[in-house]
């Protein structure tokens, strides 16, 4: 039996894999390739956890008896060489959605074609393909909630597919490379504290989670200085666990609730939907008359930002567990944006690639269409004159300042009523910044320029 290449890319798994069951039934050469030629490279946060992730998967198809070939370089070149080197007569992937990705997954299929080889590319990111998601008008959505309750009413997807038990190794299979790691200061040290990289951390988080946080859901999501949320973004990103099986596992729980999370599930499933139709979206605005927006650009504005140093706790307390864990949450992503580009009038262009920088979840299509939304230039948008005050949103979501205590020690002893507005403290918090800006001046600048914007259109 012909030999058959598995190219593992964001499905860093065993269960739940159609690509990997197709490829299962010969002798099969499992690889993945450190892909560096095509545009938005892996940030830093990423490549930790996908060093990690790697590894846990290399430790079960070895365990299976088919070890993992690490590569890296030019992925349209090495699939070729390797199917030609190993005789491999087909080639199984996971179907992937960003522009670059899909540039590549074509001319690696014309170069196997030239050979007489295969790429054969099997759903599992996704629950529902792109491109065949369409109104009732045969067009893509645009907004999210019809999107979302069309796939509800699609019914449930397939049940997830078992791992395979056993796997049979290429004889003779060349030699690979080390994991894929970042450079530079080791910020992530923290980052093995919170998280688990792999297949059974990711299923391990998901039961952890449960019938308690599925019923909890629909409030907890909103505080931040509660473990409400799953933490399994960065385990879906990766493939570490499929969507198929997180949709699944929710429903089976059988708990109230369970409806609030899937729509989470969906609206991942909707920044994909939206990158497919809008190749451009994570460089330009979605509205076309966002690309001449006044934006103000300040380098000392965005480095404060960055390092959590604006004086208004729950953004600098967002901003720091970003850099401690990898990780922000989903409320105080919102909350931390709509401060940059509205308070700021820093481009949501910065702050998406610094969230990609830093995030482990980092998603280009997610991340993208939530910049975009905040920003008040994409599909489906929040207003560009809804800007989120951060002393108000402070006090409804972490009223007891739990969260920001967390993050910024400056605050610990600092008493709850003060704990969203230190400047107004008897004696404010030595070590902590003075607002970096008013509130009301920065939200009259936001919608100055949003008011410039309008009388230009």
């Amino acid at each position: 039996m012909a030999a058959t290449i598995m190219w593992f890319r964001q499905d860093l798994r065993l269960a739940d894999h159609p690509a990997l069951t197709a490829a299962a039934g010969g002798p099969v050469l499992p690889v993945f390739i450190h892909d560096t030629t095509g545009p938005w490279a892996y940030g830093g946060a990423q490549l930790w956890w996908l060093g990690q992730s790697l590894r846990a998967l290399a430790a079960d198809l070895a365990a299976r008896g088919a070890p993992l070939l690490l590569l890296q370089g030019d992925a349209t070149r090495l699939i070729p060489e390797l199917a030609a080197r190993i005789g491999a007569d087909a080639v199984h992937a996971a179907r992937l959605y960003e522009p670059a990705a899909r540039a590549r997954d074509e001319a690696v299929h014309k170069a196997l074609a030239a050979q007489g080889r295969k790429l054969h590319l099997h759903q599992g990111v996704l629950l529902h393909e792109p491109h065949r998601v369409r109104t009732g008008q045969g067009n893509p959505y645009g907004v999210y909630t019809p999107f979302s309750r069309n796939l509800f009413a699609a019914g449930e997807p397939p049940p997830p597919l078992p791992a395979p038990t056993r796997l049979h190794a290429v004889p003779d299979a060349p030699a690979g490379g080390d994991f894929p790691a970042p450079s530079g200061p080791d910020w992530w040290a923290e980052f093995p504290a919170h998280w688990t990289p792999g297949e059974a951390g990711a299923t391990a988080r998901l039961e952890r989670f449960g019938t308690p946080g599925i019923r909890a859901y629909p409030d907890a999501r909103n505080t931040p200085g509660i473990p409400g949320t799953s933490g399994l973004s960065p385990h879906l990103r990766w493939g570490e666990i499929s969507p198929r099986q997180v949709w699944h596992a929710a429903r089976g729980l059988g708990a109230a609730g369970d409806h609030t999370f899937l729509k989470e599930v969906l609206w991942r499933e909707f920044a994909y939907h939206l990158h497919w139709h809008r190749p451009h979206m994570p460089e330009a605005p979605l509205q076309p008359a966002f690309a001449d927006f006044p934006w103000a650009p300040d380098a000392r504005l965005l480095r404060a930002w960055q390092r959590g140093r604006t004086g208004y706790p729950i953004v600098d307390a967002g901003m720091r567990q970003l850099w401690r864990t990898g990780w922000m949450h989903n409320r105080v992503r919102m909350i931390v944006a709509s401060f940059l580009v509205k308070h700021l009038l820093q481009p949501w262009q910065d702050g998406q690639a610094w969230f990609w920088d830093t995030l482990v979840d980092g998603d280009l299509a997610s991340n993208s269409a939530s910049w975009q939304w905040v920003a008040g230039c994409g599909a489906d948008a929040a207003p560009y004159f809804r800007v989120f005050n951060p002393v108000l949103q402070g006090e409804k979501f972490d009223p007891a300042g739990a969260y920001v205590r967390a993050f910024i020690p400056e605050l610990a002893t600092l008493p709850d009523k003060y704990a969203h507005k230190p400047w107004e403290a008897p004696r404010p918090p030595p070590g902590y910044p003075p607002p970096i800006i008013g509130l009301s001046e920065g939200r009259d600048r936001a919608l100055a320029a949003y008011a410039r914007l309008k009388a230009a259109a």
